[in-house]
């Protein structure tokens, strides 16, 4: 049975601590929302998860998957950008991708999933935001993987796209699937959460930790004086009088 954990994990950008001491357990046909404040680090552990970024400690597991494979090689991770390439069209797009990652999947059938199949041969840049999301999903359709990881899928996508996007989340589910999803609202699947602690604020004034951005300390000033009108007589003019 797959199942995801992670134990003990730190993770520090630039100066600044993201988190600590941070543990979860996931199953297969389990979901887990990141929940928190901006800067509270949900794409940061999704990053982690993906293998983008490096724990500072602990450890990340994953039992009854591939062996042979790392974690990432055998996850999905879908970011805040849309990744294609504006040139090539629709389906060109996901036939790369299925391509990239080795897959044996349908490029067809993973555009007609989101709904985007009419518009297989338009080119990518003429895409609305919420039809570039929805290409983005289509990879995860196109090349079968067991983990989802998925920082604010929803973003950009109108209710109707939601509600596919709720379906794909939960056929994946129910087929042994995980999903890990950042999110600020329902996913609309039932699933387990994980808040994730601090705003960037609180987080600089972590003992031992340093802001990334310290201010430095104000410099006291002296206080200007100013110069007082001269006293002096004005030297003589040396200019001549006219000649009368």
């Amino acid at each position: 049975m797959l199942r995801l954990s992670a134990s003990g994990l730190d993770c520090i950008r630039g100066s600044r601590s993201i988190f600590n001491d941070l543990n979860f357990e996931l199953s297969a046909g389990e979901a887990l929302a990141l929940v928190g404040p901006n800067g509270a680090g949900k794409s940061s552990l999704l990053r982690l998860l993906a293998g983008l970024l490096h724990p500072a400690q602990g450890a990340l597991t994953l039992q009854g998957g591939a062996e042979e494979r790392t974690i990432p090689e055998q996850a999905h991770y879908l970011g805040h950008l849309d990744a294609m390439k504006a040139p090539l069209t629709v389906r060109e797009n996901i036939e790369f991708w299925i391509h990239y990652l080795a897959g044996d999947g349908d490029a067809g059938a993973a555009l007609a999933a989101v709904s985007l199949d009419s518009l297989e041969h338009l080119p990518a840049a003429y895409l609305s935001a919420g039809q570039r999301r929805r290409l983005s999903l289509a990879r995860l359709v196109a090349v079968r993987r067991p983990i989802w990881l998925l920082d604010e899928p929803t973003s950009a996508l109108d209710s109707a796209s939601q509600d596919t996007l709720a379906g794909l989340m939960r056929g994946h589910l129910a087929g042994g699937g995980m999903i890990v999803a950042a999110t600020h609202g329902p996913l609309g699947v039932e699933c387990k959460t994980l808040q994730l602690g601090r705003s960037v604020a609180e987080q600089s004034g972590v003992p031992g930790r340093q802001p990334r951005h310290t201010p430095s300390p104000a410099r006291s000033r002296r206080p200007r004086h100013r110069r007082s009108p001269s006293t002096r007589p004005s030297p003589p003019s040396t200019r001549r009088p006219p000649p009368s």
